[in-house]
Parts: C-alpha cells; structure tokens; sequence
C-alpha cells in the first residue's frame, strides 16, 4: 500500500505528544518546502518556470524572506515580476464593459480575473498538496492495520479545530464500518477533553495576571496561550526572546 511509505511521519507526529499531530506533519512538510525552494533549486530551470507561472501566497513568502537567502528569493521575484509585467501589459489594455441586465452578477473582469487567481496560487502550497493529503490517508490506514497506532490514536492531545474538521469529513470514506464509529468517537471524545484541557489552563494563565494570585504556582499555564492559538486556529507561534 501507497500509504505505508508514509507511516514514519505519521508515527513521529503521534509521537510528539503535541496538541494536534496533523499540525506537527504540516509544519514539517511546509519547512521542508521552504528549504526546498530556497536552496540550490531556484536555480533549476524547471523550478523557476513554475515559480515564475504560479508565484507564492502571503503565508509562504515571509517564510521564505525569514530564511536569509535573499539573493535567491530576489531572483525569484525579480522572473516572477517580468512575467507578471508582461500580463499587466496586456491587461491594461483591457476596455471595461458594464454589465449586461442578465450577467446574472458575474464580474467577466479579466483584470480582476487574473489578479484574484494570483492570490490564491503558490509554488510551496503546490509542493506540499499531494504529501499533506497522503498523511491523511495513512493515519486512517494505520488506524485500520496497526494495533500500536490506534493506542497512540487513543490517547492523542486530540486536534486543532482545522484538522479535527478535515478528519471529520473525510473519515466516512476513509475507513470501513467495523472501525467508522469507534474512530469518530475517539476523535470526538478526545477533541472535547483536550479542548477544555487548554482552555481551563488558558483560563488560569489569565487569572494569574490577577495580583491576588501573583504568587500562586502556574499550574500548566505557562504556555497556555500559545497552545490555545494553536488548537483553534493551527497557529505555531515561536515565544518572543527575553532582552
């Protein structure tokens, strides 16, 4: 089977006693991908006519400026914009057209067209498609044929909101019916335990802030803002550095 090959990846996030495994495999494949494209591959012919025809989104090119390499995110940029000013040229040359009675609301814009597809069109989100649905598919493998994943399964921090959706969905025609409704109840259960487990801890951290608790012990709070962006909106946020 296909998704066996990525039972390794799999297994690590798992393994990570994190708040939402999904999360933990995304993260690693998006850096992979922005090492990817930042190494020695913008050079490669191949790679840069597709960079240079699908460009990057908003999340991914800040990432890209953060890695320091920016002689090659600059030559990436400076191909993608030349093809980009060929379309412009082109464009601006666009007559504007009011709307017919029956356009049915349909903008028929080719400016808009071509602007809007661009910001909905990025090189490392490409990359990592096909791997990202692949982990998908190998966690519902492995919790079908491996007894030592459905264990870890089981007692998961449970996922964030975005990956708890996505497991959801794609669980009644990813799994068979002896093994359906025990996953989606696991899921469930342990997405609701896990979920006031972090708001209770954020709820404390809070309070803490309270000068009649000032020398009262953290608890598990410490963190509990971080985690808590994390489980409802996927968020990895690295903790400023203390001056």
């Amino acid at each position: 089977m296909k998704e066996q090959l990525y039972s390794i990846p799999v297994n690590d996030a798992f393994d990570a006693d994190c708040e939402c495994p999904v999360c933990f495999m995304y993260n690693k494949l998006q850096n992979d991908a922005i090492d990817f494209v930042m190494g020695a591959s913008y050079m490669e012919d191949d790679v840069r006519m597709e960079t240079d025809k699908v460009g990057f989104c908003a999340t991914h090119l800040p990432m890209m400026y953060k890695n320091q390499n920016r002689l090659g995110l600059g030559l990436m940029m400076l191909t993608y914009m030349d093809k980009q000013l060929k379309e412009l040229e082109r464009l601006s040359k666009t007559k504007v057209k009011k709307p017919s009675l029956f356009s049915k609301g349909e903008s028929g814009d080719p400016v808009f067209e071509y602007t809007d597809a661009q910001q909905h069109s990025c090189y490392v989100c490409n990359r990592m498609a096909h791997s990202y649905e692949r982990y998908l598919a190998t966690i519902f493998y492995l919790y079908e044929n491996d007894e030592a994943f459905r264990f870890k399964f089981s007692n998961a921090k449970g996922f964030c909101m975005k990956h708890y959706g996505e497991l959801h969905r794609l669980a009644p025609t990813s799994l068979g019916s002896r093994n359906l409704e025990e996953f989606v109840d696991i899921m469930n259960r342990k997405m609701v335990e896990n979920f006031k487990r972090v708001r209770d801890d954020l709820e404390w951290f809070t309070d803490k802030f309270d000068y009649r608790n000032a020398d009262a012990d953290w608890k598990n709070s410490k963190d509990a803002l971080v985690r808590a962006l994390q489980k409802t909106n996927s968020l990895f946020v690295e903790e400023p550095k203390k001056k």
